[in-house]
């Protein structure tokens, strides 16, 4: 049962337009822009190439798009349309509804990842070996975390504000959450709480671990912590209509 809602729920998700531009085109346009073009000042590089840091964000912002946005605005419309309420009423279980959702979306950030590292290999992406197995955990974290985030959003409020929200929080957190402007380049009070927020968290673990090859503690910590916090609220909020 849970293979069979997983591979609906990716399929739909695949199959939906406006959520392939938001998590696969957008991230592929800011990947090859930012690379090719002089858009970067060189002292917010750190001394390493542009494909090297721009990868790592742009899997940030391929997860917040696909985990957090998209999952919100879906979960949003679904409520209206009374889709969670049938299925709520077949033999399907409540917490199997959840499983599905959340296993697709792993698929959905793991065919990102492959095709966002395949072009940026070829645009001079190198990333460090010794990172690659936390860079793997920050992202499934990454996804659950943000996840449960896009379920307590897109499960709480209506579907028409879940959408204008959900798009405004991605752009606000693109802009000014850590994934274009790393907190290194800001004032330490900014800096610190940008890291706090769970894109920053994600942006700046990746780049710890896919460019200097460090574990880094404090990323997961608070990834963690947002998830936590997320799908509590989220289990005494959701609603099924």
């Amino acid at each position: 049962m849970l293979f069979t809602h997983a591979k609906l729920e990716t399929s739909l998700t695949l199959r939906h337009g406006e959520q392939i531009l938001l998590t696969l085109l957008i991230p592929l346009a800011l990947l090859i822009g930012l690379t090719l073009l002089d858009i970067l000042p060189a002292g917010d590089l750190d001394g390493v190439s542009k494909a090297d840091w721009v990868t790592p964000r742009i899997f940030a912002l391929a997860v917040m798009s696909s985990a957090f946005t998209g999952q919100a605005i879906a979960l949003g419309f679904d409520r209206r349309y009374g889709v969670l309420k049938r299925l709520s009423a077949t033999a399907i279980p409540r917490w199997l509804l959840v499983a599905g959702r959340i296993v697709a979306a792993l698929v959905v950030v793991l065919l990102q990842v492959v095709v966002l590292g395949v072009v940026a290999a070829f645009l001079g992406w190198s990333p460090s070996p010794a990172g690659i197995a936390e860079a793997v955990v920050l992202l499934v974290l990454g996804t659950l975390s943000f996840g449960a985030l896009g379920v307590l959003l897109g499960g709480s409020l209506r579907a028409e504000a879940v959408l204008a929200l959900a798009n405004i929080v991605w752009f606000v957190l693109l802009l000014a959450g850590g994934i274009l402007l790393a907190p290194s380049t800001l004032p330490s009070a900014a800096a610190t709480v940008i890291q706090l927020l769970p894109s920053g968290a994600l942006a700046e673990g990746l780049r710890a671990a896919l460019v200097d090859g460090q574990f880094a503690i404090g990323p997961v910590l608070v990834l963690a912590v947002w998830g936590v916090l997320a799908a509590a609220v989220a289990a005494k909020t959701t609603k099924l209509t």
